[in-house]
């Protein structure tokens, strides 16, 4: 299929590279007339969890009757994805009269791919006349292109290390970056972290008198009451319990997401927003995050794969909790990895959760991307213990995975979200139309 023109005209803005900083974006909306001031905003950063945190969100607000717009980064398979407008992608027509309209007004600013989608996910959002936009940060937070909304509500999900060339190689550090997303007396809802991440954003929030709603301290996830259904979780805020809720996404660690998003639901209802019990338990069981621990097509299958888009230290201690929830790792019932990283990452700090589970790893690159070597990669999966082999791309690892799974086995794709992605493609083309 052909690319269609102004992709190939926003993807090539990448040669600009990663620009930290705001000026940009400012000098661009300013042109624009400051949509981002036309709806009200809850910006969301964090290493893990906050795309999930944003889906949960988004699918609640939607319940409650708001017009909700929803901008998160990377996309699996394609650029409209986003930028959505109540759960509808935007269309490549207004893509293209958006870009058009914003060339003509950046002149010699030479904005980068993130700076121009930025802005033309928030002018967009102002077109369509939505009352919420859930806004996710692209990296760090201090410097992101997001960072020029004025939110109702910050969100700061789990921390971790990760893109530690641009935010720095201590957690410390790195938290500091997050935490350039708060906003005096702006009210901030922050989930599960390590305790040197709350000591450092419970002082920023004191040092901006921003009112802080802490996971574990002020909300937290509990087991359900006798007369729930199975699965489900209630959360307990300041404002009391909340109703049963089943979440629509895998994992024990959705509860902990799902609970950042219902405080934040706590938040937006002191603020008058109006909110029915009922959005909460149809919003947190319509929620959706592909490439997530998804199974594939469906846990129920015999033979179904599970994707994921682990690619850090953190993520990989996630997935390797849930798997073993999930029985692997014990006797036969042993999981062969498809894996394939950016080269930026720390692969070993994510082999080292994951590799007890394992029988076998599958090293490939990752398509488009700059691709941590399958040759070190499976070098460094022999030196954790597990056997490798090597493949040239990722249809054909994917396909000796499968061939050699046996029936208590597991076939996982994870490393990375562009390696889901492709993996993704390669099964939707076998199910066919």
């Amino acid at each position: 299929m052909t690319e269609h023109p102004v992709l190939a005209y926003l993807y090539g803005l990448q040669m600009f590279g990663i620009k930290l900083g705001l000026e940009t974006v400012r000098q661009l909306l300013a042109a624009l007339g400051q949509p981002q001031r036309r709806y009200r905003v809850i910006h969301v950063a964090g290493t893990n969890g906050k795309g999930s945190v944003c889906a949960f969100l988004a699918a609640i607000c939607r319940q409650a009757g708001y017009r909700v717009g929803l901008y998160t980064s990377p996309h699996l398979h394609c650029f409209s994805e986003r930028i959505q407008v109540d759960g509808e992608p935007i269309t490549l027509e207004s893509v293209a009269t958006l870009t058009e309209r914003l060339r003509a007004l950046s002149g010699g600013l030479r904005p980068t791919f993130f700076e121009f989608t930025t802005v033309l996910a928030l002018e967009y959002f102002a077109e369509q006349q939505v009352d919420l936009a859930i806004v996710e940060v692209g990296m760090g937070g201090r410097l992101d292109a997001t960072n020029v909304v004025e939110p109702l509500v910050t969100v700061i999900t789990p921390v971790s290390r990760d893109h530690q060339a641009h935010l720095g190689e201590t957690l410390q550090q790195i938290a500091e970056e997050k935490a350039g997303i708060l906003k005096k007396a702006v009210p901030a809802v922050v989930g599960p972290q390590r305790a040197e991440v709350t000591a450092l954003l419970q002082r920023r929030c004191a040092e901006q008198a921003v009112p802080l709603s802490l996971f574990g301290r002020d909300f937290a996830p509990l087991a359900p009451l006798p007369q729930d259904p199975v699965g489900s979780l209630r959360v307990r805020t300041p404002a009391g319990l909340s109703p049963a809720v089943l979440p629509s996404l895998a994992g024990r660690h959705q509860w902990d997401n799902l609970a950042t998003a219902l405080m934040v639901v706590t938040e937006l209802r002191r603020l008058g927003l109006q909110f029915p019990d009922a959005a909460l338990t149809d919003g947190a069981a319509r929620a959706c995050w592909p490439g997530r621990l998804e199974w594939w097509p469906a846990p129920t299958v015999a033979g179904a794969l599970l994707l994921d888009g682990a690619h850090n230290e953190a993520g990989a201690a996630v997935l390797a909790d849930y798997l073993r929830q999930q029985g692997y790792g014990a006797g036969r019932r042993r999981v062969r990895w498809l894996a394939g990283f950016k080269s930026d990452k720390d692969v070993p700090a994510v082999l080292e959760p994951l590799a007890s589970l394992c029988c076998a790893l599958y090293a490939v690159p990752i398509p488009q991307e700059q691709s941590f070597s399958p040759g070190r990669l499976g070098q460094l999966a022999q030196l954790a213990g597990v056997p490798a082999q090597l493949y040239d791309d990722v249809a054909e690892g994917l396909r000796q995975a499968q061939g050699q799974r046996q029936p208590d086995e597991l076939v996982l794709v994870a490393g990375s979200l562009f390696l889901v992605a492709a993996a993704r493609e390669i099964l939707m083309a076998q199910e066919g139309p």
